[in-house]
């Protein structure tokens, strides 16, 4: 029998041990692909911190006669590489995510649809990633670099709650009534999250931490930049109390106080971070602890507003 013929049996066979609901293993694929963003971020900083932003000095290959990274390219090279196949393992995530939901891909779109986003985004920053190395690391690049993993996060964090059935119309999770205002409380929180993080980008172009030696800066006034990026992370950081007293003061409970009570200790930990980089010279390990906190508060914000907007109003 030709291999044509075969072909729509095997899809057949498959398609009939791949589940019809949404089991342990779509649930694990999803905090799989939460972890493996934010783990992205991560090492996306390694190479930054550790100047091995040129430890491949060529894409799609890592030298001109190399796929991957040689003995004599060092540490660099080993960094940079590492963290171009976190992106391939992200990638076999997303994919066998799409794989385990094909039998759901009309009766749960929404995970279909999300699940895709996040496959689909794998080539988008390999792409850029690329663009980023051929520019010489130019900063403008690099951060859009890093606003898309931001992007990635917030992707994964919804994937995470509807595969868990916490949030949207297959919502299964019982959730406390909220009193109206804390939708548009949460969503600001939400929204100066994002405008923290992206005038942290400008901050960082500006900064020291170029990924090499010879990299360009964006030339802006960085002591200025950090106290216009701290505006915003003061906003998110009333946003959070406001919904901290409107939890508290009509004794809500359930996964939207964790998730307040979450948000709340990321908000704190990133400017406690924050204050202490900018009064102790941007040391390197503090700027990495500061990115990953990035994600956390975009995953934290994300989740609130998204339990928020699902819940009812009192």
């Amino acid at each position: 029998m030709s291999t044509a013929f075969r072909l729509p049996q095997f899809a057949g066979r498959l398609a009939s041990r791949l589940p019809r609901t949404v089991d342990a293993s779509v649930r694990r694929l999803a905090v799989a692909s939460l972890i493996g963003q934010t783990l992205l971020v991560l090492t996306g900083g390694a190479v930054r911190l550790t100047s091995s932003g040129l430890g491949c000095p060529t894409w799609p290959r890592c030298t001109d006669t190399s796929l991957v990274n040689t003995p004599e390219m060092g540490i660099h090279g080993f960094i940079e590489f590492g963290n171009r196949l976190l992106t391939f393992a992200l990638a076999a995530v997303a994919a066998l995510m799409l794989v385990y939901l094909w039998n759901l891909r009309k009766e749960r779109r929404d995970l279909f649809l999300l699940a895709l986003g996040l496959l689909a985004s794998i080539p988008a920053q390999a792409v850029i990633g690329g663009i980023t190395v051929l520019t010489n690391l130019n900063p403008w690049v690099v951060g859009l670099h890093f606003l898309v993993s931001m992007a990635l996060v917030v992707l994964a964090t919804l994937l995470v709650n509807r595969a868990f059935g916490r949030t949207g119309r297959f919502r299964t999770v019982p959730l406390a009534a909220l009193p109206g205002v804390m939708r548009p409380v949460t969503a600001a929180v939400a929204l100066f999250s994002a405008v923290a993080v992206m005038l942290g980008v400008v901050v960082t172009g500006a900064g020291p931490h170029a990924g090499d030696a010879d990299a360009p800066r964006n030339g802006l006034d960085w002591d200025l930049f950090s106290h216009i990026h701290a505006v915003p992370a003061y906003l998110v950081t009333a946003g959070t109390l406001v919904a901290l007293a409107l939890v508290l003061l009509r004794r809500i409970t359930g996964p939207i106080r964790t998730a307040v009570l979450g948000l709340l200790g990321v908000t704190l930990l990133q400017a406690v971070i924050g204050f202490t980089q900018y009064y102790n010279g941007i040391p390197a390990l503090l700027v990495a602890a500061h990115m990953l906190g990035a994600a956390m508060l975009m995953g934290a914000a994300t989740n609130a507003w998204d339990l928020a907007k699902s819940s009812p109003v009192a």
